[in-house]
């Protein structure tokens, strides 16, 4: 590293806080300019509709050049070709429209993050800002034209990286590594499966890559969206603040069962019905269900027409119906294409006795007529997607003949509901049962395709939830991101191929990120104990930070866990950062009731925007998130609460950023 002598430091110092002064004013007057056409889009526009739709864009950019004060506007700067380059979270220009911030996902900026000694890209100095709560504190200089390269070794880039946090995930623009940078900017018709060991940054990755192919591709992801699928509501509040601290703000965030939530959920389901609804064989089962429907036409179509009759005999009713199915149409695509072919038999009688084409008028009248109606009822039955489903759980008979060959018959025992609803709309539908209701819509219509899904923690995906991420993501790319070794659900993954088959992307490659940037090495390196007894192929995590802290506290009986607990959390109190209580579900409400007893406020980790930095976790909803000081409560008690404990385990003692406490009565679990 090189530094300038201590006035030219001064001075440069001054210089880039003047800038920075400098491009938060003129971003404040690109907003005002916003505004100010916002405020008089009607007067602009020549229409209503024309309003409206100025309005909403204009409104979108608005929003788009909010400014955070506690945010640097700008983190690098690039010396190129004689020109700098300051490079920031969006693009900023003086009045003349110069700019004065390059935004990161701007091609030139790629050289921020990729230039290196080796292959400097026409780099002559990189330099890196220090920031305190926006303020700018200092800089680093890496003159790459000089064979000068800090790389992970920068002072900057490492306080960022290891920098406390409390709240929500924050973007990681300033630190994202050449290897990340690859993955953000691959190509939006390409789609990738990132194996992320823990503190990895493959969320990050995952989510600036929806970022950068909104930049890149505008107008066309802005037709057909971008879609955020996360594990649970906890995950989805975490990374809520990221895509707008990115100047996007219309990307869809959904877990999966509130992305197939068509109906209320009332009903509940064995464990061992729970297992069959997420198997991928229950997609035939009701794709036989569906297509059974079909009969022979028998009767010929006979319709009075005026003075006129038409007759269509059951021969050419045959042709019409099978000529759809072979079509391998969507069910209800398929039905109105049999009506329109019916009506079309029709109208070519009628123009050859009378000589005159019929209009419009007479062609919806012919596709509603009772006979025509009662051919398709009988031919080519309608169907809702929850009558399907609530005929095949509650028809045994139905169940048999669409399950055979597929599920054994003590399986299909499992799936009959005891009690039949009067009507569908009654039916009392459970979680997994969604996913079959969603199985049966994309039989019937054709889902909407995202034109970009990024999936986070992918290894929990059964395949029939990854069979309703695929028909929401048909015509676009997918964005994978996951560790096997933190697989939980009871379908969890083994193999990522498995999962890219169900999700229709079965050439997508998979890509690991092995080299943790969060997670210290001593934290890292007792969780890698976990791995041999995880039944996975994973390479073990390695991790840059020396800089964590791990305390086994193990007491005498389960009278002393709580104290010792509390204990640990005043420690880490003393230091920045947040704290998280992680514990099994069921030892939650103790461990809340010891700390408030405590005078300590803790909170949920659905309040992000609490100032508690105490947030207590049960132990199945921790997965994605990281705090900077992790107490874990009763190992044991967490293996013991489900059959992939030692999987739940692993996801647990990875959540540390910092420190890390492993309080105890019980014995540890062997592989510790």
């Amino acid at each position: 590293m090189t530094l300038p002598a201590h006035t030219d430091l001064d001075d440069d110092l001054a210089a880039e806080r003047r800038h920075l002064v400098d491009s938060r004013a003129a971003l404040g007057r690109m907003r005002g300019r916003a505004e100010s056409l916002f405020s008089s889009a009607s007067d602009v526009a020549g229409d209503p509709f024309a309003a409206e739709t100025l309005g909403r864009a204009l409104m979108r950019r608005v929003a788009d050049l909010a400014d955070d004060p506690t945010t640097p506007l700008f983190f690098g700067k690039l010396d190129v070709a004689e020109t700098v380059y300051h490079i920031g979270r969006r693009h900023v220009t003086d009045d003349a429209g110069e700019p004065m911030v390059l935004d990161w996902r701007a091609p030139l900026s790629q050289s921020f993050y990729q230039a290196s000694v080796k292959d400097p890209q026409g780099v002559a100095v990189r330099r890196r800002f220090g920031f305190v709560k926006g303020e700018l504190t200092s800089f680093e200089d890496e003159h790459l034209d000089r064979g000068e390269e800090l790389g992970t070794s920068s002072r900057i880039l490492t306080a960022e990286i290891e920098r406390p946090r409390v709240g929500p995930m924050r973007d990681i623009v300033a630190t994202i590594q050449p290897e990340q940078d690859e993955l953000v900017r691959a190509d939006l018709e390409t789609s990738i499966c990132v194996q992320g060991a823990p503190g990895t940054g493959k969320t990050a990755v995952g989510l600036h890559r929806a970022a950068f192919l909104l930049y890149a591709h505008r107008e066309r992801l802005r037709r057909t969206g971008v879609l955020i699928i996360g594990p649970n509501t906890a995950f989805l509040s975490y990374i809520s603040a990221v895509l707008p601290a990115l100047g996007e703000v219309e990307v869809k965030q959904s877990t999966v069962d509130g992305l197939i939530s068509r109906v209320p959920v009332k009903g509940l389901d064995s464990e061992a019905a729970v297992l069959l609804k997420h198997d991928p064989r229950m997609a035939a089962v009701l794709h036989r269900a569906l297509w059974g429907r079909l009969a022979e036409p028998t009767v010929p179509i006979m319709v009075s027409d005026g003075s006129y009759r038409w007759r269509i005999d059951t021969e050419p009713l045959r042709r019409i119906v099978d000529e759809a199915r072979r079509e391998d149409l969507p069910y209800a695509v398929g039905r109105d294409r049999v009506r329109a072919r019916v009506v079309a038999l029709l109208q070519r009688q009628s123009e050859y006795r009378t000589g005159n084409s019929p209009n419009e008028t007479w062609l919806k009248k012919m596709a509603k007529i009772a006979a025509v109606r009662e051919f398709l009822d009988a031919a080519w039955p309608a169907v809702t997607p929850e009558a399907l489903v609530v005929d095949l759980l509650t028809d045994a008979d139905l169940l048999a003949a669409s399950a055979e060959g597929i599920l054994t018959a003590e399986e299909q025992a499992t799936l009959v509901w005891a009690k039949v609803p009067k009507t569908a709309k009654s039916a009392r539908f459970s979680a997994a049962d969604l996913l079959l209701l969603d199985e049966a819509a994309g039989l019937l219509e054709r889902e909407s395709s995202f034109g970009h899904v990024v999936v986070d923690e992918a290894q929990d995906l059964s395949p029939m939830q990854a069979r309703a991420i695929a028909r929401r993501s048909e015509h676009g790319s997918i964005t994978l991101l996951g560790d096997l070794a933190q697989g939980t659900a009871p379908w969890a993954a083994a193999r990522w191929q498995d999962t890219l088959e169900h999700l229709g992307k079965a050439g997508a490659a998979v890509v690991p990120l092995t080299v943790g940037f969060r997670v210290p090495d001593v934290v890292v390196a007792l969780a890698n104990k976990l791995l041999p007894a995880l039944g996975v192929d994973v390479p073990e995590a390695v991790s840059l930070r020396r800089d964590g802290d791990l305390a086994m506290v193990a007491v005498h009986d389960a009278a002393e866990v709580d104290a010792a607990m509390l204990v640990e959390v005043t420690a880490a109190l003393e230091h920045e950062g947040s704290v998280a209580v992680i514990a099994a579900d069921a030892s939650v409400e103790r461990v809340r009731a010891h700390l408030r007893a405590a005078g300590l406020e803790a909170a949920t980790p659905e309040d992000v925007d609490s100032e508690a930095r105490v947030t207590v976790v049960p132990a199945t909803i921790v997965k994605g998130l990281e705090y900077d000081h992790v107490v874990v409560v009763e190992p044991a008690e967490i293996v013991a609460a489900e059959p992939r404990g030692l999987h739940r385990l692993y996801v647990v003692l990875t959540r540390a950023v910092s420190g890390l406490s492993v309080v105890h009565a019980e014995p540890l679990p062997s592989p510790l």
